[in-house]
């Protein structure tokens, strides 16, 4: 298995409780041997103002599905932790509000000092809105 610590949604949505995330009302769902996953809804607090999903809330829901993961790989999490190091999104298809979306963040590499993440972002119908690949530097704590 991917991950090198034990971690429940419920303790993962614990966490982020008060953070940007929360406030979006990003919500993890699914933990698997290899990926995370998340909900966000399509509401006023993520749209632009043509009542579509924004792409920087997409980016917001792509950066937390990533670092989570980052974080649940890295050895020993008191000692060393995640910084993001670039992440880009390509937008593919927008959301009209009153929907949802669920991202699901799979690795493409993770090594001791650096992991890169894809994120693949659905709407209700299953349809591939926004891909997105973070790339986390894995740095010793201060």
């Amino acid at each position: 298995m991917l991950w090198k610590h034990p971690a429940t949604v419920e303790g993962i949505n614990a966490l982020s409780a008060h953070s940007m995330s929360a406030e979006l009302g990003i919500v993890f769902t699914e933990i698997g041997d290899d990926y995370v996953a998340a909900t966000m809804p399509v509401n006023a607090k993520t749209v632009q103002p043509y009542r579509i999903l924004h792409g920087g809330a997409n980016v917001v829901l792509a950066e937390t599905l990533g670092s989570i993961a980052s974080t649940l790989c890295i050895e020993d999490p008191t000692a060393q932790t995640g910084v993001g190091l670039e992440i880009n999104a390509n937008h593919l298809k927008s959301v009209r509000e009153g929907g949802m979306v669920t991202g699901v963040c799979r690795p493409v590499r993770v090594g001791r000092q650096i992991h890169v993440w894809q994120i693949e972002i659905r709407d209700e119908s299953g349809d591939l809105s926004c891909i997105s690949r973070l790339t986390v530097a894995i740095v010793n704590r201060r």
